[in-house]
């Protein structure tokens, strides 16, 4: 027995998704000065984005998205739980765990501060990772090119951060989904029989 219910962190989740909706239309910069954003952009040198400095057409888009994406996971959860957590959260879960997990990866390995750009030049690497200011060394890093496409705008501690906390709560819904399946299926077969009784009288 999950020592925290599916269904608590789904709701939990989708409250999660409907505060950043409510910050990234009011005061994204609540965001981006995150403890938690500059802990993990610090620690991997990931860049800051100055286009979370203030609300702009974009972020109001990303807004309306999120909260969307939050309203449609809450609806989820008033089926019965043969539906709602086995039927369709056992799909999405493994799912969302795997695009998250392949975002944080992209974002990481193929930003500026990654160690695969640096083809094993070990003294350019020293020379970067001790720089007194790593975001001003990401302009000398001898080995980046960027791609020129849309995608590098994701190369970000912000959008990091988000994906990584993503990979660990969806896996953590997935792992604890997995738990409490033998549960409900049981319940809902107890049901099941029990109104195959009632409807015998």
């Amino acid at each position: 027995m999950a020592l925290i219910s599916s269904r608590t962190i789904l709701t939990s989740l989708s409250l999660f998704h409907l505060t950043l909706s409510f910050l990234f239309l009011t005061n994204p910069t609540a965001i981006s000065d995150q403890s938690i954003v500059s802990l993990l952009g610090d620690s991997l040198a990931l860049p800051p984005s100055r286009s979370f400095d203030v609300p702009s057409p974009a972020l109001a888009f990303l807004s309306f998205l999120l909260a969307f994406l939050a309203i449609s996971d809450l609806a989820t959860l008033s089926y019965p739980d043969e539906i709602s957590l086995i039927t369709h959260w056992g799909t999405q879960a493994p799912l969302r765990v795997s695009i998250c997990f392949s975002l944080s990866i992209y974002s990481f390995f193929f930003s500026p501060s990654s160690p695969i750009f640096y083809h094993h030049d070990e003294s350019a690497k020293s020379r970067f990772v001790n720089h007194p200011n790593m975001h001003q060394a990401l302009n000398n890093n001898p080995g980046y090119v960027p791609s020129g496409w849309g995608g590098d705008a994701l190369k970000n501690r912000v959008f990091f951060t988000f994906v990584f906390v993503e990979t660990m709560a969806w896996f953590w819904t997935w792992v604890t989904l997995g738990e409490e399946q033998q549960g409900i299926l049981a319940r809902a077969a107890r049901e099941r029989a029990k109104r195959r009784g009632s409807g015998s009288f």
